[in-house]
């Protein structure tokens, strides 16, 4: 019995020893538990302040960027004397813009003789540039309004050539020769109006394409009154003297750039207005140009409409012009009716003159050819006479009639 109550006893002490144990473990992990909470609080606590410090961080500079002017986003004060200037007149820059040509179509000589031009570019800069490349749409609008005022003056040119040529056929005045070269002349021009119509429906369409790009290539010199040490004199001094600088260096590089068959101009203030206009405003300088921008007065603070009395004049002046050439037309064409009659009756006075002085010479001659010769003639004469003048009284009403019908129709 004692080995029995020994075993039991060594089993009761493992039992005691097995579950204080287990409590020290469990213990522990409650500990290290509890550990692992307080940091993940403190962790949540330390995000919640940062993201409240970012918030007042970003209403700080949020409300720092709203004081501040425009002109502190944009890399240029004012445009003057064909010149940008910057950082309050302590920059001054002047572009080139340059021609391109078409590399790649020339010959081996002349690809030579353009890679030690550039090369002779190159080397004599004393001066540091910048190339700048400005890819733009090409706005066809300009050339559709050229090309329609050009249509219209033909479409008056060809309305003119037609009523004269219609004139031409409906008097019976002109020749064969002269009726003809007026309907070459018309067919001419009947021909350039159609054509020109097709050009402007084509020109129409390739407009409504927006992938027609052209590449426009500048030069870019930079001026700093730093670099000559003239900070101490006047604004207006100093701006003279950087246009001079720049002019100076824009001059010689153009004359280098000669040498390899690049020419180039100085841009003026308007053209530096519309090179920035399109780098700032890219999408809507394909629609609404710097020149309409400019007209519609979107750099002014308040416009204003037009008299209401300086419209109606201008109104006034255009009825009266207009009436004015009503009025020269009508007299114009009265003038020449009248010119036409008065054309027709020496005509056929010219007749009768000639039958009259035919009867006088045949009166005069009556001893040599006999009085029965002479009566008999006269008597043919008397009734020919009577036959022509129905004749020409008959063609008179005819043409008065057209010339009633034709006035009716071009009124």
């Amino acid at each position: 019995m004692s080995n029995v109550d020994q075993t039991t006893q060594m089993l009761i002490f493992l039992l005691i020893g097995a579950f204080v144990v287990l409590f020290v473990l469990v213990l522990i992990y409650f500990i290290l538990r509890r550990k692992d909470n307080r940091r993940e609080t403190n962790n949540t606590q330390n995000e919640k302040n940062e993201g409240i410090k970012s918030k007042n961080n970003k209403r700080i500079q949020h409300s720092q960027l709203e004081r501040k002017s425009i002109f502190d986003f944009m890399d240029f004060d004012k445009i003057e004397d064909n010149m940008v200037i910057q950082h309050n007149g302590r920059r001054y820059v002047m572009a080139i813009e340059c021609a391109g040509i078409n590399y790649d179509l020339m010959s081996g000589v002349e690809k030579t003789g353009v890679e030690e031009g550039f090369v002779q570019f190159l080397n004599t800069l004393r001066f540091p540039i910048q190339i700048y490349v400005q890819t733009r749409t090409v706005n066809l609008e300009k050339s559709i309004d050229g090309y329609k005022k050009r249509i219209n003056q033909i479409e008056s040119e060809l309305y003119m050539k037609t009523q004269q040529y219609q004139e031409m056929n409906e008097s019976g005045e002109y020749t064969k020769q002269q009726r003809d070269k007026a309907f070459y002349e018309l067919t001419k021009t009947r021909n350039l109006y159609e054509y020109g119509k097709d050009i402007i429906a084509d020109t129409e369409k390739m407009s409504l394409n927006r992938n027609i790009l052209n590449k426009k290539y500048y030069i870019i010199i930079a001026y700093s009154p730093n670099e000559s040490g003239t900070e101490d004199f006047a604004k207006d001094e100093i701006q003279s003297m950087a246009f001079s600088e720049l002019y100076t260096r824009a001059q010689s590089i153009i004359r280098t750039l000669s040498a390899c068959n690049v020419n180039g101009k100085i841009l003026n203030s308007l053209e530096l207005a519309e090179l920035l206009y399109v780098a700032y405003n890219r999408d809507e300088s394909e629609t609404f140009d710097l020149k309409k921008a400019m007209k519609g007065n979107v750099d002014a603070l308040y416009s204003t409409a037009p008299d209401v009395l300086e419209k109606r004049t201008k109104e006034i002046d255009k009825e009266i012009q207009k009436r004015a050439m009503d009025i020269v037309t009508e007299k114009v064409e009265k003038y020449r009716s009248k010119h036409r009659e008065n054309v027709e009756e020496k005509e056929n006075s010219i007749k009768e003159l000639a039958d009259e002085m035919a009867n006088l010479i045949l009166n005069e001659n009556r001893e040599y050819l006999g009085d029965d010769v002479v009566d008999g003639i006269l008597n043919e004469n008397s009734k020919e006479g009577g036959e022509a003048k129905d004749e020409e009284k008959q063609k008179k009403t005819r043409t008065r009639k057209t010339r009633k019908s034709t006035q009716r129709t071009t009124e």
